[in-house]
């Protein structure tokens, strides 16, 4: 018996690890526009709650998610947690700390935070994202320039 519930627990976290590195078909979850004047984001991250990370460039990520709060706030997370936990755009994947643990959604973060502040709107910023171009975000490079 105890085999088997060691077994079981195994495969459901290969199972659930292994949900970021496929490629379901479709856009992502995300808001098309702003939140309304009036809608007050949940909190990302921050302070005590990110202080233990692991790595540097989880910080970084949070830091960076928090300076472009409402831009991430309309991008879609193509770890395709809105599948998997609900996540109604990236903004989600920073409000806890599923973003620490996914490279998608900290390449995403500091992608979209890079490219706002090269002046670029939520919309443009979501087409390079559907385009892929977060994915030049080294991380690695990130953490080890800490």
């Amino acid at each position: 018996m105890k085999r088997t519930l060691t077994i079981a627990a195994i495969s459901l976290v290969a199972i659930t690890c292994s949900a970021q590195w496929l490629q379901p078909e479709g856009v992502p979850a995300y808001h098309p526009a702003p939140p309304a004047k009036s809608e007050q984001l949940p909190p990302i991250l921050s302070g005590k709650d990110i202080e233990n990370f692991q790595h540097p460039v989880m910080k970084k990520a949070y830091t960076a998610a928090a300076k472009a709060s409402k831009v991430i706030y309309q991008l879609p997370c193509y770890c395709y947690c809105d599948r998997g936990h609900g996540h109604k755009s990236l903004h989600s994947c920073f409000e806890s700390e599923h973003g620490a643990n996914c490279s998608t959604c900290m390449q995403e973060a500091l992608f979209a935070e890079q490219e706002t502040r090269k002046g670029k709107t939520a919309a443009q910023i979501r087409a390079e994202v559907m385009r892929g171009d977060y994915k030049k975000i080294d991380l690695v490079k990130l953490d080890n320039a800490s």
